[in-house]
C-alpha cells in the first residue's frame, strides 16, 4: 500500500511539474534559420596589424535588439591592443602605462565594444553606425538590421598566417540570451563601389554566428495572454503567477496601481524591471478580444499593455500564430507581415507599429498601451467559434514567447460548456484515486 501511495505520489508530482513548463529552446520554429552573423573583414595591413570592418546582421525575422543596445566582446589570443575605433568604442581602455606618446584606444586581453549614439560628428562615423546599439529585425526593417565599427588592431601579426582570430566571443543584447560560436575563415567578402562599377574584396574574413535561447536571457517569460470574446462576459485573465509571483519579488520591484502616478519616469531603459503589481506578474500583457462577428467576416481587437515602469519599447513587434491568417483582410493601425517558414502554411503573422505612430510602446502608465484591430474573412470550411478555435495558438512580444491561458479555459459560446471531466490528466487522476481505495 505505501509502495503504491509513493510512486502515485511521484507520478502525480511529475505531471504537475510538467504541465508548467514552457518551451524555451534555441531553435525557434517559427524562424528556424533566424541568427545574427558577424563578419570581421580584414581590409589593410597596417604597420603591426591591421585595419578591419566588422559588421552585425540581425538575420532574425522578429527578435529586434533594442535600447540600450548591443555589447559585443571577445578575447584577443596574443598580445594584440586597439589602436583606434570609428562607429564604436571600447567601454574600458584597460592598462596603457608600458606605451608611450601614441596611446591605445584599449588595451584590454577581453574589450567590450558598444556602438555610439545619434549625432556622433561625422569623422567618427561608418556606414549603419551609431544608432545606440538598435538594431531592427530583418522582417521589419532589413535597412536597420545591420550595425558596424571600424577598428585598427595592433600587435597581432600582418600576413593572413600570422594573423589570429579573436575567441569567445560573446554578445549582449542588451543581456544574456545569445551563444557566439567560434570565429570560422570563410571567402572574403566582396565590396562594390559607389557607382557600382569595381568590386573590392577583404583580404580575410571571419565569420561568427550567434543563436538566441530565451532560457538563457531570462529566467522568467516576459510576457502573457488574456482572452475575450463578445458571446461571453468572462474575461479570461493571463494565469496567475505567469511571470512570478508578488511574495516572491524582491522589495522595491512591484509598485502598487494605487500609487502608480507617483512613479517618477526615468526616460531611460534599464533591465532590472519596476513592475505594477498584478496577478501574473509580467511586464508585457497581450489581450486578444473577439469584437464582431460579421455574416462574411470576423473582428478581433489586439491590446498590448507595458506593466514595466522601467521599460519603453522601440520598434516592437508581435508575432501571432492563427489559422485565420491566410484569410486577413484588413488590418488598422499596425504593420502585418506573413511569416511562412513552411512554404504554403500562412498562419503565423508579424505585427507592428507605425513609425511615428504607434512604433514606441511607452512605459507603465496611462500611455503604456498599443491596441489595433483585425478584419477576417470567414472560409466555411473551417471557421468556427466552438472550442476557442478564435483564439491564436501563440503569440510573441519581441521574440518571446508569452503564456498562454489553458485551452479548457477559454471562453465558450453559451451553449457550449467545456467538459472538465473529459481531461485526460482528470481522467488519469480518478484512475489512480479509484485504484488506490481499492488496494
Amino acid at each position: 500500500m505505501n509502495i503504491l501511495f509513493s510512486r502515485f505520489s511521484i507520478l502525480l508530482l511529475f505531471l504537475c511539474s510538467w504541465t508548467s513548463f514552457t518551451t524555451t529552446e534555441a531553435y525557434d520554429a517559427l524562424d528556424p534559420t533566424g541568427n545574427i552573423t558577424i563578419k570581421w573583414d580584414i581590409i589593410s595591413w597596417t604597420a603591426d596589424g591591421y585595419l578591419a570592418v566588422v559588421t552585425i546582421f540581425n538575420f532574425q525575422q522578429y527578435r529586434h535588439i533594442e535600447a540600450p543596445g548591443w555589447q559585443l566582446g571577445w578575447s584577443w589570443l596574443k598580445k594584440e591592443v586597439i589602436w583606434s575605433m570609428v562607429g564604436g568604442q571600447a567601454t574600458e581602455q584597460g592598462d596603457c602605462s608600458k606605451f608611450k606618446g601614441n596611446i591605445p584606444h584599449c588595451c584590454k586581453k577581453t574589450p567590450a565594444i558598444v556602438d555610439l549614439l545619434p549625432g556622433t560628428p561625422y569623422n567618427q562615423q561608418i556606414s549603419n553606425c551609431c544608432r545606440g546599439g538598435v538594431i531592427s529585425a530583418w522582417a521589419q526593417d532589413p535597412a536597420t538590421a545591420i550595425s558596424s565599427f571600424q577598428i585598427s588592431v595592433g600587435q597581432s601579426g600582418t600576413t593572413n598566417t600570422t594573423v589570429r582570430a579573436p575567441r569567445n566571443i560573446t554578445l549582449k543584447a542588451p543581456g544574456p540570451g545569445y551563444t557566439c560560436g567560434p570565429a570560422k575563415l570563410v571567402k572574403p567578402t566582396k565590396f562594390i563601389s559607389a557607382d557600382e562599377r569595381r568590386k573590392t574584396q577583404a583580404l580575410l574574413t571571419w565569420n561568427i554566428t550567434c543563436t538566441y535561447s530565451q532560457f538563457l536571457a531570462r529566467k522568467t517569460p516576459t510576457c502573457c495572454v488574456s482572452l475575450s470574446a463578445f458571446y461571453n462576459e468572462t474575461i479570461i485573465p493571463c494565469p496567475t503567477c505567469s511571470c512570478g509571483c508578488q511574495n516572491s519579488s524582491q522589495a522595491g520591484t512591484c509598485v502598487d496601481p494605487k500609487i502608480a502616478s507617483v512613479v517618477p519616469a526615468s526616460g531611460k531603459n534599464n533591465l532590472e524591471p519596476l513592475l505594477q503589481c498584478t496577478q501574473h506578474m509580467c511586464p508585457i500583457r497581450v489581450h486578444w478580444h473577439v469584437k464582431t462577428n460579421y455574416k462574411e467576416y470576423w473582428r478581433v481587437k489586439v491590446a498590448i499593455t507595458n506593466f514595466n515602469y522601467n521599460m519603453n519599447y522601440s520598434q516592437w513587434n508581435l508575432v501571432v500564430q492563427h489559422p485565420n491568417f491566410d484569410n486577413l483582410t484588413q488590418l488598422f493601425s499596425f504593420n502585418y507581415k506573413p511569416l511562412n517558414p513552411y512554404a504554403n502554411i500562412n498562419d503565423t503573422a508579424m505585427l507592428w507599429g507605425i513609425k511615428f505612430y504607434n512604433d514606441f510602446l511607452s512605459q507603465a502608465g496611462p500611455v503604456g498601451n498599443v491596441q489595433s484591430e483585425l478584419l477576417f474573412q470567414k472560409n466555411p470550411l473551417e471557421f468556427t467559434f466552438e472550442k476557442g478555435w478564435a483564439f491564436p495558438r501563440r503569440i510573441y512580444f519581441n521574440g518571446d514567447n508569452c503564456v498562454m491561458p489553458p485551452p479548457d479555459s477559454y471562453p465558450w459560446l453559451p451553449n457550449a460548456t467545456p467538459n472538465h471531466a473529459a481531461s485526460p490528466f482528470v481522467i488519469l487522476l480518478i484512475t489512480f484515486f479509484f485504484v488506490l481505495i481499492l488496494m
